[in-house]
């Protein structure tokens, strides 16, 4: 079975909406949490399409009923994004010349976190597909402003990273090299 990375990206940065919103002390519970609110959601919307004459039982495809492939594909993302943040967003300002991350609305500002994150750590994905889904997300949740913003900035850092400039030293990566 295929696995439906947009669904994936789309509960990816919901997560990250949720946890720039309210920072979780604990991400696993967090994540747990999202996921059984999510199928909550779903059982009742499967309840009210029975009751409004749909097919009794009939499958929502809600986060809840995502497979565990997807599942994972979407954690593996928000964690990421998450826990990398701060590095993130060092990179981000860098791009975003005279502008604080904090002063971007948290749809942008977690979308450009998402396809950073996924530009720098999955070097299989072309670059091109993370900036585009990126895009579509920005203005699916934002606006076609905040799309042509994300594509601007992550089109940067792609080229930056073809340029070996796209990607922070870390303190290891200091460490390494002394």
């Amino acid at each position: 079975m295929k696995i439906k990375r947009r669904v994936g990206r789309e509960r990816a940065l919901q997560l990250l909406c949720q946890f720039d919103m309210n920072p979780p002390q604990d991400i696993d519970a967090a994540i747990k949490g999202f996921w059984e609110l999510e199928q909550s959601a779903a059982d009742e919307d499967t309840s009210l399409n029975a009751q409004d004459g749909g097919l009794p039982g009939a499958e929502i495809r809600g986060a809840a009923a995502l497979p565990p492939e997807e599942r994972a594909f979407t954690e593996e993302r928000a964690r990421g994004a998450w826990e990398a943040r701060k590095e993130l967003d060092a990179l981000l300002e860098n791009v975003i010349k005279n502008w604080e991350i904090y002063r971007l609305g948290t749809v942008e500002r977690n979308t450009l976190r998402l396809g950073a994150w996924e530009i720098l750590n999955k070097r299989e994905v072309p670059s091109a597909v993370v900036v585009n889904e990126a895009v579509d997300l920005a203005k699916y949740f934002s606006s076609s402003g905040a799309g042509r913003f994300v594509n601007g900035v992550l089109d940067k850092i792609v080229h930056e990273r073809r340029n070996g400039r796209g990607k922070p030293e870390s303190t290891a990566e200091k460490a390494d090299a002394e």
